[in-house]
């Protein structure tokens, strides 16, 4: 038995050696081969034509500059909308000398202290009482808070002999344009006669300011309104009357043939 056992032993031994022979015979072989066909299959691939690379890259070029451009594009349109379009904080105070501010106190009917967000347009106006200067209207708009008889005011009011007074300041809200006052600045114009006609010193002044608001806010010619744009009512009267007269008016504000070195 005990020579059954050994001869046995013998005996797996010699098949593991002979497996592992086997193993190591085969190994080397099949990894030669895998070898051989990878290089086979690489040395195969056929390389582009020149003409090929030279249409990719002239293509991929043509899309850079396409996107580039592109790019520049919508940064042009963007920074010319912010121009015409962006939102320009209303400052309190004109700062001008040829300004006189003279603020109404707060209250409630001609002052309320309302903030405006944004200047979308400046509304004209005519005062409606022939011969009054503006510190009058200005009385007048004060007067208001005590007496409470209406719900009136005006950022501005140029008077008969072209000075100009700022009564409430641009960023808050005056009570003169119904349901734009809210997003306007508002300017009220003395005049001598019931025609609504201004003087040429209110008109020479309402220019400048206009000019001069429009070049702060970003406005055009179309932002330029009367009353009667707003809600019909015949505001400033001689500007309502005489169509030909108002785009005139309009037109001055941007021309630089109107005499500016005579205000």
């Amino acid at each position: 038995m005990r020579y059954e056992r050994q001869e046995e032993i013998s005996d797996n031994s010699t098949n593991k050696n002979d497996q592992s022979y086997n193993i190591d015979s085969v190994s080397p072989n099949s990894n030669h081969d895998s070898s051989d066909e990878f290089d086979r299959h690489v040395s195969s691939r056929k390389p582009k034509p020149q003409w090929k690379i030279a249409r990719q890259r002239s293509l991929r070029r043509r899309i850079t500059a396409i996107l580039s451009g592109g790019i520049v594009l919508l940064l042009l349109v963007l920074l010319i909308y912010n121009f015409r379009f962006g939102s320009v904080q209303p400052v309190p105070l004109l700062n001008e000398d040829w300004v006189t501010v003279s603020l109404l106190p707060e209250n409630q009917y001609s002052r309320p202290g309302i903030k405006i967000e944004q200047i979308n347009a400046v509304v004209v106006h005519y005062v409606g009482n022939p011969g009054t200067t503006a510190e009058e209207n200005r009385s007048y708009f004060a007067g208001l808070a005590t007496s409470g008889a209406t719900y009136a005011s005006s950022h501005f009011i140029i008077g008969l002999d072209g000075e100009i007074l700022q009564c409430v300041p641009m960023d808050e809200v005056a009570y003169c344009s119904n349901n734009r006052n809210y997003d306007t600045i508002s300017i009220e114009c003395c005049h001598p006669d019931e025609d609504g006609a201004f003087t040429s010193e209110t008109y020479s002044s309402l220019i400048r300011l206009l000019r001069t608001l429009c070049q702060m806010y970003h406005l055009t010619e179309e932002d330029i309104l009367r009353h009667y744009d707003v809600s019909g009512k015949s505001c400033p009267l001689y500007y309502v009357e005489h169509e030909d007269a108002w785009e005139q008016l309009k037109t001055n504000v941007f021309s630089d043939k109107f005499p500016w070195a005579a205000i």
